[in-house]
């Protein structure tokens, strides 16, 4: 996937102001309308441009897009690293219904996904009473909350826009309970810490999105954990039984005598707790030691010659 520089096919600098964003498309809209443009790449052009605008004149979409597309230039190769939006507070509207599917690709990997339902227009009467509209964010946890619950601080980032229409990112920090059982994709639901209401109506409510840090041992997948497990050869032909720590304890597991590498141990219960627990999936890993002394290499040279065993004909008739 390709990047596009929204700012270079406006034909605006970086820290244009949102007045400057909303004359540089008006008159390049001018210039290639289908409608009246003779310009032979008018409905392309004009296509660009919409997208463009969609981006920059909102708020929200042009601070995500301005904090992940530093260093890139137009029509390099790009693709957004994980959870690149963790951290940012986006408001209700998100994208027009059908926007993402009108724009490129690139639009709707980033943007796709973006908020939920369009909220209340501030244009309508002032005493018109409206609920205030919900907050989204992603936020990411460290899997060993998920097994102990936890009271963590989140900071968050929100796009204002200045008096000079520039966008900035304000940042607040809450103090966030984490239950015990969380899982990836789960909602942490904050009453009243969305938008503030129209007419004395409430405030809306902050929902943030649980994913995971990169843990160094384990893969959740909703409840159920991954775990690659290493045997040594002697395990894994013989049959042992093994303790495998887990982000909170830990449990013995046995190893059935003959184990080959690739097969899957599922012990239940083990994974994410809840009200139905996540299974624990231990993958097998033969490794072998190092023949990297004398005593070693005598040791592979007797298996070699005393056992009758050929890995390539393994299987066949």
């Amino acid at each position: 996937m390709e990047f596009k520089d929204y700012y270079q096919i406006l034909g605006v600098p970086r820290e244009a102001t949102a007045d400057e964003i909303k004359k540089a498309f008006r008159k390049l809209a001018r210039k290639y309308h289908p409608d009246v443009s003779k310009e032979v790449d008018a409905e392309a052009r004009m296509k660009e441009l919409n997208e463009a605008n969609a981006v920059l004149s909102d708020p929200e979409k042009r601070a995500a897009y301005d904090q992940l597309g530093r260093g890139y230039q137009p029509g390099q190769e790009f693709r957004p690293p994980p959870d690149w939006d963790a951290g940012f507070e986006f408001s209700g509207r998100g994208s027009a219904p059908g926007e993402a599917a009108d724009f490129s690709d690139f639009f709707a990997e980033l943007f796709g996904r973006m908020g939920g339902a369009r909220g209340f227009d501030p244009g309508q009467r002032a005493h018109f009473q409206a609920r205030g509209e919900d907050h989204h964010a992603k936020v990411l946890l460290d899997l060993e909350d998920a097994f102990t619950g936890a009271t963590r601080q989140i900071s968050l980032r929100a796009p204002q826009t200045d008096a000079q229409g520039r966008v900035t990112l304000a940042t607040r920090t809450l103090n966030v309970k984490i239950p015990q059982g969380v899982h990836a994709g789960q909602i942490i639901r904050l009453a009243g810490q969305g938008a503030p209401g129209m007419g004395g109506a409430p405030a809306g409510d902050l929902m943030l999105e649980v994913r995971f840090n990169p843990h160094p041992r384990f893969r959740a997948h909703g409840r159920d954990l991954h775990l690659t497990l290493p045997v040594a050869p002697w395990e894994a032909a013989l049959g042992t039984v093994l303790a495998v720590d887990l982000p909170q304890g830990s449990v013995k597991v046995r190893i059935p005598e003959g184990a080959q590498s690739g097969r899957q141990l599922r012990v239940r219960g083990k994974g994410i707790p809840g009200p139905q627990a996540g299974d624990l999936l231990l993958d097998i890993q033969v490794v072998l030691p190092p023949a990297d002394t004398a005593r070693a290499r005598a040791l592979y040279e007797t298996m070699a010659q005393e056992l009758a065993f050929d890995p390539r004909r393994q299987g066949r008739a």
